[in-house]
């Protein structure tokens, strides 16, 4: 039984694909690249095949997310742990030609674990300007009874060159105020109404407002890795202006793909799996009729289970 038979509980909201949409999507699909058509599309193919068909220079941000040092199945195609020197020389297979895309003025967020995350920093130093390292906090995961829990992510943001697009106001947060202190009689710094008393403050590099998706989310999929919305329009609003391109290599079930378009920019998206490029298909089509990101509203932030 595949991941769109199976019996869910009426209030799951988890997207699936029937066979009949599988069969209209994947008519949607790009399986070869044409430089001249491979905006807004989604390519399903082998990105160690497609690498050098890529244009050069031609992206403004590059969201990647590829596979961590982890024995993985994704949905048939299987990913095997390796120890340390062979997963740099993975990384090395395809990084440098994916910075070869991005432009002069581009920005590259890479994903990954605590496990991975010391061979993305030396595969990042040496080919862009480093600039950061994000770090999310997961509100699930498995316990653990003799370690501790993993809950944390990383994402490493660098640039191509010194000259880059940076866009704080636009990822401002906007937080309950605990201590709301006046002056003259008016609330400073933070403004006060109906719903409570709130402040717009500048991102910082933890962010503890992130939920991961699960089954009573519209957002939700069978992906076993689906990143949140919510965190990849943080990464897209900062770094990729309106109407830029935005390239994601390891689209998984589509969802950088579908925040760029619900924020109004373009993107291209590389899936080696077939199914997973069928339901980033379905998510962009029904990404027409609901623009919203969970989380996000009013062109601002919210913490965390506000509600918003």
């Amino acid at each position: 039984m595949n991941a769109s038979q199976k019996q869910r509980a009426p209030r799951n909201q988890t997207i699936a694909l029937s066979q009949k949409e599988a069969n209209f999507y994947a008519k949607k699909i790009v399986r070869t690249i044409d430089k001249n058509n491979i905006i807004n599309k989604t390519i399903c193919a082998d990105l160690l095949n497609v690498l050098d068909k890529l244009p050069k220079n031609f992206v403004d941000l590059l969201v990647v997310d590829p596979p961590y040092n982890l024995s993985k199945n994704f949905n048939g195609l299987k990913f095997s742990e390796m120890d340390d020197e062979n997963y740099m020389k993975y990384l090395e297979t395809w990084f440098p030609k994916i910075i070869d895309s991005l432009k002069p003025t581009g920005s590259v967020y890479l994903c990954g674990d605590w496990k991975c995350t010391a061979a993305l920093y030396k595969i990042m130093k040496k080919y862009t300007k480093v600039r950061n390292r994000i770090i999310w906090q997961r509100e699930k995961g498995r316990g653990a009874k003799a370690n501790w829990k993993n809950a944390c992510e990383d994402i490493w943001f660098g640039t191509k060159s010194d000259d880059y697009y940076f866009d704080v106001e636009s990822v401002k947060l906007k937080r309950k105020v605990v201590a709301p202190y006046k002056e003259n009689g008016k609330p400073k710094d933070w403004e006060e109404t109906e719903d409570g008393n709130f402040r717009l403050t500048c991102p910082g590099n933890f962010w503890d407002d992130i939920s991961v998706p699960y089954w009573s989310m519209p957002e939700n999929t069978d992906h076993p890795t689906q990143k949140p919305e919510k965190l990849i329009a943080k990464l897209i609003l900062a770094s990729c202006p309106e109407k830029g391109i935005v390239l994601d290599p390891f689209l998984g079930s589509g969802t950088t793909s579908v925040v760029a378009k619900k924020l109004n920019r373009n993107f291209i998206g590389i899936e080696i799996n077939e199914e997973y490029c069928c339901l980033a298909e379905k998510r962009l089509a029904m990404a027409e009729l609901d623009k919203n990101i969970q989380g996000y509203s009013g062109g601002v932030f919210w913490e965390r289970n506000t509600g918003k």
